[in-house]
């Protein structure tokens, strides 16, 4: 029970740091910091060019983590982290917009729009939820960098439209478009690397 926590296998090591940090275990929220805050920190990097509003939206994220660790359900560890930093990053880039438009009212009054239904997952959605495993990251090399950036804010990060295209700076339109190409482009380039694609029989 002491000393060492079980770091071994990332998953079963993430569940069991998440289980006690909702106990308010502060060393297992430092050890699952040290563990993800790297990647966490690239991957914000690559999204916003802000050094600041990154080291923010980092510190955000676990300040999330440590008061919501109870609500973990057992998804990928890492999804989950990633899906919080996101929508940090949205609320950040938000927040900045109001600042800069301080004399502009606020539009679009009350909920409407802000979160849109989810459509029920289809294969290829599942199967990049591992989209940094396999075959899946292997496919979305193959297609191109902008349409690769929608597909990892709608589905991977599990962002509205209106959310995505606020986080990649893009009209929501371009977000709806771009993701429509972007599944037939990896559909066809997980075919190729799979020819019987998502679960035919062999």
């Amino acid at each position: 029970m002491g000393g060492q926590r079980k770091k071994d296998d990332g998953t079963g090591g993430d569940a069991a740091l998440l289980r006690a940090v909702a106990q308010g275990d502060a060393t297992a929220m430092a050890d699952l910091y040290d563990r993800h805050a790297g990647w966490l920190h690239a991957r914000l990097t690559r999204r916003c060019g802000d050094p600041e509003m990154v080291r923010e939206v980092l510190q955000d994220t676990f300040v999330t983590v440590w008061r919501s660790a109870a609500g973990h359900r057992g998804q990928e560890a890492g999804g989950w982290l990633w899906t919080i930093a996101a929508r940090r990053l949205v609320d950040a880039r938000r927040a900045q917009e109001r600042t800069a438009r301080v004399a502009e009212p606020v539009p679009e009054p009350g909920f409407a729009g802000r979160y849109e239904p989810a459509a029920a997952p289809s294969a290829e959605e599942r199967v990049l939820a591992g989209l940094e495993y396999g075959d899946v990251g292997t496919a979305l090399d193959r297609i191109s960098p902008e349409l690769r950036e929608v597909l990892r804010a709608t589905v991977v990060d599990g962002l509205s439209t209106r959310e995505a295209a606020r986080l990649l700076g893009i009209p929501e339109g371009t977000v709806k478009s771009r993701a429509r190409r972007a599944r037939a482009e990896l559909r066809a380039a997980l075919e190729q690397l799979n020819p019987s694609p998502l679960g035919g029989t062999a």
